[in-house]
């Protein structure tokens, strides 16, 4: 997709994870520490879970890891002491992983349009980590996250005219394009960091670029 025919579009979405950070191996990390104090193959089943789920929140999967993994009624407690040590772990490679480039200069080309972040990530660290990182300005739309999911995030903000249309959004996961279209958005998928496989028909009928530094490439080939 050439950056030209992205100018038509009026909102920019992005996920965070595997889109504006190389963050989905520490996640996989986290998760896995996480579930490791109730046994190794329970926790190499959850990371499956996550990978093949990407999109969704740590607070769904949290919930998805005791009843179904550990076989339990959800716990409180224990939920909110997952959360911790899995939100503790993130946090520290969020602050260090690498960022998207060409940031900036994507957002000065498309400077008539609406930026916005809509992400599985915790809403309070995505902002926090965005500050830390110096690109919360980037998006002048907001900064949006669990507990709420994509779909009530996106029609939310459709709903009070913070999504204008024609909106695209920039995903790595097939939960991500699912979430595109049942709201009537484009959507690009970004590959390079991604750990969602798409089969060779699927990969055909989408719009796919490595990274969104791609989408630079028509101004650096003038």
């Amino acid at each position: 997709m050439s950056l030209g025919l992205l100018k038509k579009y009026k909102t920019f979405i992005f996920d965070c994870d595997g889109v504006l950070l190389n963050s989905n191996s520490l996640k996989i990390d986290a998760f896995y520490h996480a579930a490791l104090p109730f046994g190794k193959k329970i926790a190499e089943e959850f990371v499956d879970y996550h990978v093949t789920h990407g999109g969704i929140s740590r607070f769904a999967k949290f919930k998805y890891f005791q009843r179904t993994i550990l076989g339990r009624p959800v716990n409180i407690g224990l939920q909110n002491k997952l959360l911790a040590f899995y939100s503790a772990e993130v946090r520290k490679g969020l602050c260090d992983c690498e960022i998207a480039n060409g940031l900036e200069r994507l957002r000065e080309i498309t400077h008539d349009s609406r930026w916005l972040v809509v992400s599985g990530g915790e809403q309070f660290e995505l902002r926090d980590v965005f500050a830390i990182r110096k690109i919360d300005y980037l998006f002048d739309a907001g900064i949006y996250g669990s507990p709420d999911d994509k779909d009530t995030i996106i029609q939310r903000e459709i709903s009070c005219g913070n999504i204008i249309r024609p909106a695209i959004y920039f995903g790595d996961t097939k939960y991500d394009m699912e979430v595109a279209k049942r709201s009537g958005l484009g959507f690009v998928f970004v590959s390079k960091w991604s750990d969602c496989s798409f089969s060779n028909s699927e990969i055909n009928n989408l719009f796919s670029i490595p990274l969104l530094s791609d989408l630079l490439q028509d101004v650096l080939e003038k």
